[in-house]
């Protein structure tokens, strides 16, 4: 079971949240646990959460923080702080348009029926 919450901090990022707290142990140590919550939109318009939970240790923080630097300059030098998904939304939604304006100016022959 879960101990008493000492200290809470919330990042709200589109569809999930992430909770990160400290939280302290039966010897009175601290942890840190973080946790991701996601919404999920049934069709009628109810909704649900599903939650992901880690558990850190302080034996721990130095490796894993180690870890998580690496890991996020890895893909900062590789791919860039542009968020590839949204650039890739903005590009569909662009060419959309080009085809809709596209169609709006065609030209068209009438052919009826008979004629083909």
């Amino acid at each position: 079971m879960e101990q008493e919450e000492i200290f809470s901090q919330v990042l709200r990022a589109g569809r999930r949240t992430y909770f990160f707290d400290v939280r302290a142990t039966k010897a009175d140590d601290y942890y840190l646990t973080v946790t991701e919550s996601k919404k999920f939109t049934h069709d009628d318009g109810t909704f649900h959460y599903k939650k992901h939970k880690i558990y850190l240790y302080k034996e721990d923080f130095a490796e894993f923080k180690e870890m998580l630097a690496a890991a996020t300059d890895f893909i900062i030098n590789e791919k860039g702080t542009e968020v590839i998904s949204e650039r890739h939304q903005k590009d569909y939604k662009k060419q959309a348009q080009e085809v809709l304006e596209t169609a709006d100016t065609a030209s068209f022959t009438d052919v009826s029926f008979e004629d083909i």
